[in-house]
């Protein structure tokens, strides 16, 4: 078995993983949204110290799995770092309570193998990674053999919901309430710009339709639940669309046979829906991780790491680092 750790942003998560059929034997998530929401986003101080309470709590319903261990998974890239260094410093404490061996995670990867839960992988894929810190569109070859086609050059897909709904004044985390918004508004509307639509670059960016829904925001002084509801559907469908259209020109570039959606905000039905039908146009088979799992989750790091340790890919404990950024963006 696996143990693995998950600490990367506001989400204390431990999982126990088989290694010969990939079961999932324990999996424990405990959610920090209620303690941010205030705040209207992640203050990384309190997590780290929610972190130092959780984690300890989680293993100790898990402690029946220790004695059959044989390596120790947690996230070290990327995320915030002060809360990534509290699911090492577990780690490294476990590595040394029980003689196993450690694997570092790439917190993407996971993503990726959030697919793959319970099963076997099936690669290659194009994938589309959407969450509250990314926007990639990634060409997955192996688990270590991917190559970043497109990324954010500012904000994230999973961040415009989160600052949109802070603007709005409607509380942390954004992406689910600004898609539950939207299911009673308008789309129309507001004619929000689709970003980058007449940029030939392969990339993403979320900041100018992020300032044009302020500006919408500050001619509606006396905002309506009509308006609010409007808004956030014409925003949502520009959001998506800018997925769509770059997405498209990477499937003309690259020629996938395989698609597949990760990340925390692959949870939004309206965007599944969207790639569904685009995905059915040309014939491309598409896939998604259950919704249990599109979310930070210790279950995916531990299938990630199950891949490493077939390759006998451990780390030594000073070399286990906390990296805030990403290695491969």
């Amino acid at each position: 078995m696996i143990l693995s750790i998950e600490s990367s942003c506001d989400d204390s998560s431990i999982a126990v993983t088989r290694i010969a059929d990939y079961k999932l034997l324990f999996h424990k998530k405990i959610s920090q949204e209620l303690a941010h929401s205030e705040y209207g986003g992640v203050v990384p101080e309190l997590a780290s110290r929610l972190h130092a309470e959780a984690l300890p709590k989680i293993l100790e319903e898990a402690k029946e799995y220790l004695p059959h261990i044989k390596a120790i998974a947690v996230t070290n890239e990327p995320g915030l770092s002060v809360t990534l260094m509290e699911g090492v410093m577990m780690a490294k404490a476990l590595h040394l309570a029980l003689q196993k061996p450690l694997i570092g995670v790439n917190h993407l990867v996971g993503h990726i193998y959030s697919l793959f839960i319970e099963k076997e992988a099936v690669l290659p894929k194009m994938v589309l990674l959407v969450s509250g810190g990314h926007t990639m569109i990634l060409d997955v070859k192996d688990y270590n053999d991917l190559k970043v086609l497109a990324t954010t050059l500012d904000d994230s897909f999973g961040e415009s919901f989160d600052k949109v709904a802070k603007m709005m004044g409607l509380g942390y985390p954004g992406g689910p309430i600004i898609e539950e918004l939207a299911k009673s508004g308008d789309a129309e509307r507001f004619a929000f710009p689709v970003p980058l639509a007449k940029s030939a670059k392969l990339a993403f960016s979320y900041s100018g339709l992020k300032n044009a829904v302020r500006l919408a925001l500050e001619e509606l002084p006396n905002l309506s639940r009509k308006d609010m509801a409007d808004i956030a559907a014409s925003f949502q469908k520009a959001a998506i669309t800018h997925l769509l259209q770059k997405t498209r020109k990477a499937c003309e570039l690259y020629k996938p046979i395989d698609f597949a959606i990760v990340g925390g905000a692959s949870a939004n039905q309206e965007l599944r829906r969207a790639f569904e039908r685009e995905c059915a146009k040309r014939g491309i088979p598409i896939s998604f991780a259950k919704l249990e799992f599109c979310s930070d989750n210790a279950a995916m790091i531990g299938r990630a790491a199950i891949e490493a340790y077939k390759r006998g890919d451990f780390i030594a404990m000073e070399e286990l680092k906390v990296l805030p950024r990403s290695c491969f963006v």
